[in-house]
Order: C-alpha cells, then sequence, then structure tokens
C-alpha cells in the first residue's frame, strides 16, 4: 500500500508542475518519500530532455520591469497551460527575466551564455525542462529606452500568468506622460500595432499596398477619377490599422493616439508588444 495520500500528490505537482501520473510513479517509487520523488522527476526530466526537443511550445507567459528607464520584456513557454500557471515555471520566468536585466542582453542567443547561479542559463532552461517534464524556452527578448518606460502585463485568463505584455516608451518625464504612457500602453495590448509612425513603414510595403488598393477599386469598376482619392483612403485605412500614432485610441476614438501623446507633450520612443505563441 502506498505511503502517500492524495495531499502528497497534490502538493507534489504544487511544487514540480509535473503531470498527476509522473507525480503518483515518482512517489511509489520513493515508497512516498517526498524528497525523494521530487529528486526522481527532476532526474527522469533530465534524461528525456532530447526526446522533448521537438515538441511545441504554444503556452508559457509574458514578463516585464523597468529599472533605470530602460523596461525589459520576456516570453517565456511551455507545452501546456497546466505547467505555465505553475510556481516552478513562473518562479523560473523570474529569473529568466531577472537576467536579461542584469546582464544588459539584447538578444536570447546572448541572454542564455548569461550566468546564473554559477551557470550558463541555457543550462537552466534544461533543468526547468526536467523539473516541469515540458519542454521550456526562452523565446523572446525585448529592450526598450526612454523618459518614461510603462511596462503593462494583461492576463487573457484569470486562471493563467500575463500572456500579453507591452513596454512603451516617451520622451518626457512628467505627471501627465506617465499617464498616457499607461494609457497608451493598454491601448497597444488591445490593438497590436506594428509601426510608431508612418516613416517606419517600409516604402515597398506602402506602395504594394497602394497598388493592391488602385487594382481592387478598379476590379469594382471604380470610375477613372475617382480612383486617386479612393486609393489614398484605403491607404489611410492600412496606416489607421498599422500604425500606432494613427490608430483611433483605445479609451476615446474621437481622438488618434497621436493627438493624446500630443496632449500629454510627448512623443513614442518606440515599443514592444509580446503575445505568448503568436
Amino acid at each position: 500500500m502506498a505511503n502517500y495520500t492524495a495531499a502528497d500528490i497534490k502538493a507534489l505537482r504544487e511544487r514540480t508542475g509535473a503531470g498527476m501520473m509522473d507525480v503518483k510513479k515518482a512517489l511509489d517509487e520513493a515508497n512516498g518519500d517526498a524528497e525523494k520523488a521530487l529528486e526522481l522527476i527532476r532526474i527522469k526530466g533530465l534524461k528525456g530532455a532530447t526526446k522533448r526537443e521537438g515538441r511545441s511550445t504554444a503556452e508559457g507567459l509574458v514578463a516585464a520591469t523597468v529599472v533605470d528607464g530602460v523596461g525589459v520584456m520576456v516570453e517565456v513557454n511551455c507545452e501546456t497551460d497546466f505547467v505555465a500557471k505553475a510556481a516552478p515555471f513562473i518562479d523560473f520566468s523570474n529569473k529568466v527575466l531577472a537576467a536579461a536585466v542584469a546582464s544588459g542582453a539584447s538578444d536570447v542567443e546572448t541572454l542564455l551564455t548569461a550566468e546564473v547561479d554559477g551557470k550558463p542559463l541555457s543550462e537552466l532552461v534544461i533543468e526547468a525542462g526536467a523539473l516541469l517534464g515540458e519542454k521550456v524556452a526562452v523565446r523572446r527578448l525585448a529592450r526598450v529606452e526612454g523618459a518614461v518606460v510603462d511596462a503593462y502585463l494583461h492576463k487573457t485568463s484569470k486562471d493563467l500568468p500575463a500572456q500579453v505584455g507591452v513596454l512603451f516608451a516617451v520622451d518626457v518625464d512628467s505627471e501627465a506622460a506617465q499617464t498616457a504612457a499607461h494609457d497608451v500602453a493598454v491601448h497597444i495590448a488591445a490593438y497590436s500595432p506594428t509601426y510608431v509612425t508612418r516613416d517606419e513603414v517600409p516604402a515597398d510595403l506602402v506602395e504594394s499596398e497602394r497598388r493592391i488598393a488602385d487594382e481592387t477599386a478598379r476590379a469594382e469598376g471604380k470610375p477613372e477619377a475617382a480612383l486617386p482619392k479612393i486609393v489614398e483612403g484605403r491607404l489611410t485605412g492600412f496606416f489607421k490599422e498599422n500604425v500606432l500614432v494613427d490608430q483611433p485610441f483605445a479609451k476615446d476614438a474621437k481622438q488618434s493616439v497621436g493627438q493624446v501623446l500630443e496632449a500629454a507633450g510627448v512623443k513614442a520612443t518606440g515599443f514592444a508588444r509580446f503575445r505568448v505563441g503568436s
């Protein structure tokens, strides 16, 4: 008869994030000894690391912080939402974020070489996967600087950690700037712009959109004389969908984001937006 209870299974699952059957097998093998079972889970997880390499990691979380005017954000992935909300995965993700801040890394490859607890972060990723029994990956890293940087994290489900994260920076530090920066960060989370201003949109993309608008209007049988105005109108629609300062502001669609920033006396200097798995 097993020397453990349902409460022991629950406690070990919360400590490791491992599946119920894996926890039960480990407790069986350890004769109910929780610490020995934990060790067995980690050992078996390390042995299975190679097998996990090809698995998909579509779940996870986004973590972000701002230190001395620099916003840092990471996306850390796993295989299931069960692991994504487990304390060990959240703790590991916070360790990844801390390493990103301390190292000053600007890309994932550099971050994975950063030393954490006396070893490269890449080794800790493998160990985290061993403990959790799933493939774990550090997918993305962003750094955004400004006079004010707002870090906004959004939960798409109350049962999960943040799935959407935004860093948004402006060029002036004031109370109005801080309010506007936060409001626009929330807007970015919802509206997912691609560029800050029209100047950032590649010229070839603009020309492609212009050509498509022209060909579409012609296919619809629009009058030749009306084509230039129709094309420019549709191109403006493209900008409103993709360019931050041109987008209707989420809290008041009568204003553009650019008008909101202008009223606060600031200009946007950059942003980053992550959504887990996308």
